[in-house]
């Protein structure tokens, strides 16, 4: 059985909190949350508002994999990982 969206905009959430406190986060982390983006993108009605910040979350995610350091791509984003975690309950 598959998480609803409720579920997953609380993993979503829950995933980038980690990765904004800890300063850490894996490859597999960033592989999930792209999975819940593209499953939330065909699941529900978006804001589009909402769209453009999951999309910049998707791409966070991307470059994220690729990063050479995956914690100094973390640090990098910090100022966005606390934003995007205060609009994903704004629209949850």
């Amino acid at each position: 059985m598959g998480l609803n969206h409720e579920n997953q905009m609380h993993l979503l959430k829950d995933i980038l909190s980690d990765h904004q406190a800890d300063c850490s986060g894996t490859v597999a982390e960033c592989e999930q949350v792209e999975r819940i983006i593209k499953s939330l993108y065909t699941n529900i009605d978006l804001d589009a508002n909402f769209k453009g910040v999951l999309e910049d979350i998707y791409l966070y995610s991307q470059r994220g994999k690729s990063s050479p350091s995956i914690q100094n791509h973390i640090l990098e984003h910090q100022d966005r990982l606390t934003q995007w975690v205060e609009e994903i309950d704004s629209f949850s």
